[in-house]
């Protein structure tokens, strides 16, 4: 193959006279042959005449293949790649493509070592993947190999001096200049600062197709936001465009297409072409012909809400919509059609998905390659918040000890290719047939695409009912693994055999990870089978449990969130058949925000359905006295996430009457409003302590009781016990005001709340106050209020001395 003259060859003096001694960072954009030439510069004779061997990075899988084709047909050295169903690299590959995934799992040492290559590139570092990202910061605190760092976008000079001073090697940014044909950029926003829209985006399209068929004669690209855009978007442009130009093909573009419709996508076609695409279309596939570009600006982007990895709707950056522009002058003059404003406020770049997303993957990654993820040097920060709940989830898991290093389950979850949370689940299940239906489960719900649609008439719904009569969305996915039966024997719609089939695939090598022997013949209608398998998951992972809620029977809740059910779930209770499970076990949940900052919206896709009995066998929820019987007998409700699940008489013991009557004060129960005017109470008291209150009241001669901290659960305790309550009937004999708390003197009270509120109310915004006397710290936190922005220091009490936070889900600023 003969090696035409492209834009990155510019640099080969300059790379090559750096190479030796320093890390490089390369900018130049897509298409300019930074992929394909790179590795070949690195992978050329030194002065001693030795050829190092070279890792090449890449984000995606079809990159992989594609690059490590290409590569092998301009060089006679040996070039190989590993992704996660195939590798063919061997000790003698010179040149090795593989996924970030596959480096890290080499880096951790579960396959094979880093230390043979003396190269690592990470090529499309611009995307900011959170695999990426931490790759480059193990490589960089190891200090073993020479690093390559390209990209389209980045600012090449700040990753530089990230990379610099690292065992004594500093890094060089080098930029190639691409030869770019002139593009006619225009917006159709009704108003220039009007931002990217979905609202009447088909309609807005339709003329932008129009126009840009008109005005060149190329293939035209659309940037939209995801798959069910762009099928709504076919459909809706195929009549008009028919009007224009009858041989017009409209194709697809996304995640989810099979390798046929790809090779359509990357091959020119007999006629003009119109590629509906998301924005994989960016970076990681050249497409030819294209001469025109028409951008929506959305994509759907992940990001932390509420404590949760939520995807949802978003407007692209700045540095994305010049990405997307560029496709339509790689070969000659194009066109590109914005549909937004040409003053709209975008970001200047896609903030990285570190920053936006759950922690417990990477931790777990940084944690088996023998680092501590929080302890680690990355380009940007990490949010605290984030670092925290990942720990504390692994620690759970048993994936962590508690100085945060792997443990033994923790290295054997690792290197098993899906969700940490199924590797866990997989790993506690009690016997064969358990694992080898969580490992079936696992693998369909980490396989991209859907497996299947629900049919709609009631016929084959009734056929549905029984090939799969548990009305298990999860015994469906398991069942279309494991099947054998031809398509028009299986009564569901749409269903994706390319799909299933990497799902059974992963299943393979799961198993093969595992050291597993063939799949076990277990009776899938065998009801006591699946009972066992779901006490197993929920005894393991007990948030998974949930119930319908009392007033809404659509939305289901486990005591810490709550999920609606999705519309391609078979979990249907109702009121009209009593019959009909009440709770379920959901596997695979999809969530978007919501309204307002905090609130997401969480649909469940992949739910077990489970009676109460279950649930009560589980272990799962608490008992509580709802009423006094007898002197020696109460009624005992057991609630799960708010609903009574059980209802039972029980004798009650003298040592638990106590502590029954304080937890119905701290869950308003009992005495209601009591438990948080106590807790406020008490917290005023412990800082008034802290300050030096007490001291200064006594030098002033006020007579008080022994000062020392409190607790709510310790107060209620003792003063219960001086009131002589054994039973629930003495309750009977007290009031509400023997329960009080004489803390800080009333007259002395009214100004301390003035200068330390426990809450705040500002205009359109309610916060919550806290105090961290040793580090003279107040904490303003976000309850509620329509307010987008934080307090400012003149709205807050003076605080003299003190400096204040404010804290907005996982966001903290500092107020000044």
């Amino acid at each position: 193959m003969t090696n035409p003259f492209l834009p990155i060859d510019t640099l080969y003096t300059e790379f090559k006279a750096a190479y030796s001694g320093h890390h490089l960072v390369i900018e130049s954009d897509t298409g300019s042959g930074k992929s394909t030439r790179l590795p070949l510069w690195c992978a050329e004779p030194d002065e001693q005449g030795r050829r190092p061997r070279v890792l090449v990075v890449e984000p995606r899988r079809v990159a992989c293949l594609a690059l490590a084709e290409y590569v092998q047909g301009l060089t006679d050295l040996r070039v190989g790649y590993a992704i996660r169903f195939d590798c063919t690299i061997t000790t003698e590959t010179q040149i090795a493509f593989v996924t970030p995934g596959i480096a890290l799992r080499w880096l951790s040492g579960d396959m094979a070592s880093l230390g043979d290559f003396d190269t690592v590139m990470i090529d499309e570092f611009h995307e900011r993947r959170w695999d990426t990202d931490l790759l480059l910061a193990l490589l960089k605190a190891r200090g073993l190999h020479r690093l390559i760092i390209t990209s389209a976008t980045i600012a090449g000079r700040a990753i530089a001096d990230y990379l610099s001073d690292n065992h004594d090697v500093n890094a060089i940014s080098l930029r190639a200049e691409g030869k770019k044909f002139h593009v006619e950029l225009s917006y159709l926003a009704r108003e220039s600062h009007h931002l990217p829209d979905m609202r009447g985006l088909e309609q807005r399209l339709i003329p932008a197709l129009q126009q840009a068929l008109a005005s060149t004669q190329g293939d035209i690209l659309v940037f939209l936001p995801g798959k069910g855009e762009i099928l709504s978007a076919i459909q809706a442009s195929r009549a008009p465009l028919a009007e224009v130009d009858g041989h017009i093909t409209l194709l697809p573009l996304h995640g989810g297409i099979d390798a046929l419709e790809q090779a359509k996508v990357l091959q020119t076609g007999e006629h003009r072409r119109v590629i509906f695409a998301t924005n994989i279309a960016e970076t990681s596939l050249t497409i030819p012909g294209v001469t025109a570009v028409i951008d929506s600006g959305l994509e759907r982007r992940t990001h932390q809400r509420n404590g949760r990895t939520v995807l949802s709707l978003s407007h692209i950056s700045k540095a994305s919509s010049n990405q997307r522009m560029g496709r339509a002058g790689r070969v000659q003059a194009g066109i590109c059609i914005r549909l937004w404003g040409r003053a709209a406020p975008l970001l200047a770049n896609t903030p990285p998905e570190l920053r936006r997303e759950e922690l417990v993957e990477p931790m777990l990654a940084a944690a088996c390659a023998g680092a501590n993820l929080a302890q680690l040097d990355f380009v940007d920060p990490l949010p605290e918040r984030s670092l925290q709940l990942a720990k504390e989830r692994l620690i759970a898991m048993g994936a962590l000890d508690a100085a945060g290093r792997a443990t033994y389950h923790g290295r054997r979850l690792f290197p098993l290719p899906i969700d940490t949370l199924f590797a866990h689940l997989i790993s506690v299940m009690p016997d064969d047939n358990c694992l080898d239906l969580m490992i079936d489960l696992a693998a369909a719900l980490a396989t991209p695409g859907r497996l299947y649609r629900l049919p709609n008439d009631e016929y084959e719904r009734h056929r549905l009912s029984q090939w799969e009569p548990f009305g298990c969305d999860a015994y469906c996915l398991i069942k279309l693994v494991r099947s054998n039966e031809q398509a028009d024997e299986i009564p569901l719609k749409d269903i994706n055999h390319q799909a299933i089939a990497e799902a059974r695939h992963l299943a393979g090598q799961i198993r093969g990870a595992l050291r597993l022997t063939a799949l076990s013949k277990a009776d899938l209608t065998d009801s006591l089978l699946r009972r066992n398998w779901l006490l197993a998951v929920m005894r393991a992972q007990p948030e998974l449990a949930y119930i319908c809620r009392l007033k809404r029977q659509q939305a289901l809740g486990n005591g810490l969130s709550e999920v609606l059910i999705g519309r391609e779930s078979r979990f249907g209770p109702t009121d009209k058949d009593k019959s009909s499970p009440m709770a379920a076990v959901v596997f695979d949940q999809h969530v978007t925000a919501g309204r307002g900052v905090k609130q997401t919206i969480n649909l469940a896709l992949c739910m077990a359905p489970i009676t109460l009995d279950t649930l009560l066998q589980a272990g799962l929820g608490e008992d509580s006295v709802a009423e006094q019987l007898s002197p020696d007998e109460v009624r005992i409700e057991r609630r799960y996430a708010g609903r009574v699940i059980e209802t039972r008489r029980e004798k009650i013991k003298a040592q638990e009457v106590i502590p029954s009557i304080i937890k119905s004060i701290v869950e308003n129960l009992l005495f209601p409003g009591l438990g948080e005017r106590l807790a406020q109470d008490i917290a005023a008291w412990n800082i008034w302590l802290e300050l030096g209150g007490y001291e200064e009241a006594k030098a002033c001669g006020i007579a008080l009781p022994v000062p020392k901290p409190q607790t709510l659960e310790t107060f209620l305790a003792q003063r219960l016990s001086s009131l002589g309550i054994e039973t629930l009937a003495d309750l009977e004999l007290i009031e509400v005001g023997d329960l009080e708390f004489a803390g800080i003197p009333d007259w002395l009270r009214q100004d301390f709340d003035l200068v330390y509120p426990m809450q705040l109310t500002l205009a359109d915004l309610k916060l919550s106050v806290s105090y961290q006397i040793k580090g003279k710290w107040v904490v303003c936190e976000y309850l509620s209020g329509q307010r987008k922005s934080g307090p400012k220091r003149w709205e807050l009490p003076r605080w003299q001395g003190w400096r204040v936070k404010y804290k907005k889900a996982s966001r903290v600023v500092e107020v000044n």
